[in-house]
């Protein structure tokens, strides 16, 4: 029987991106749902009810490989490799004021996160959008009401959400760069807290794989 290689990819990431990647994927195969296996989220698997676990650790003239493999039937969970995983799309256009914007559209149609501000120019409102698709889905986040940090797990994220309530007594969130520029936040007030982390957690989950559209 031949062998085929349906993906492969190989990058250097931190600890806190390597993180990033196994929490997705176990989080996925706790639900049952499809595991992405790339950042776009354009590969992926169903998993199985059950799997073959191998895990190799190997030393060699002073380098150490770890290798994990599953193995299943084919017909017990089929691979992807054009697979859409995100719900959402980026939307970028330009205001009535001739700024670019960006906005993120959930396809049940709520607007789940946006840019905040105008852009000058449209190539730098989409280097916005894309360093929240870098960094949204491994950002820690953060509950300035009760000054605690509610997600600490490690990430490969240089941004924090940032859960607070505003003047009129609403919960937002937005979420800060490193760098403490605001790089995307909710639009409008939530009525709870809950309703709040409710929105970010469906940013954190769509917005690396979500694809972009100019108006």
């Amino acid at each position: 029987m031949s062998e085929e290689t349906v993906h492969e990819s190989e990058e250097k990431r931190s600890r806190r991106g390597l993180a990033t990647f196994f929490r997705r994927i176990a989080r996925r195969l706790d639900r049952g749902e499809n595991v992405p296996l790339n950042d776009e989220q354009t590969v992926a698997f169903d998993p199985p009810t059950e799997a073959e676990l191998e895990v190799d650790v190997v030393r060699e003239d002073g380098t150490v490989s770890l290798d994990i493999g599953m193995e299943w039937p084919e017909e017990e969970g089929e691979v992807d490799t054009d697979a859409t995983e995100s719900k959402a799309t980026f939307q970028l256009y330009e205001d009535a004021a001739e700024q670019y914007r960006w906005r993120l559209r959930h396809d049940n149609g709520n607007i789940i996160a946006d840019g905040g501000e105008g852009y000058s120019s449209k190539q730098k409102a989409r280097q916005g959008l894309e360093s929240v698709k870098e960094n949204a889905a491994g950002g820690h986040v953060v509950d300035q009401s009760r000054d605690e940090t509610v997600d600490s797990e490690e990430s490969g994220s240089k941004a924090t959400f940032e859960i607070f309530r505003d003047a009129e007594e609403k919960w937002r969130w937005r979420l800060r760069h490193d760098n403490g520029n605001i790089i995307a936040d909710c639009g409008s007030g939530y009525s709870s807290k809950q309703k709040a982390k409710q929105g970010l957690r469906s940013v954190k989950t769509n917005a690396a794989g979500a694809a972009v559209e100019e108006e």
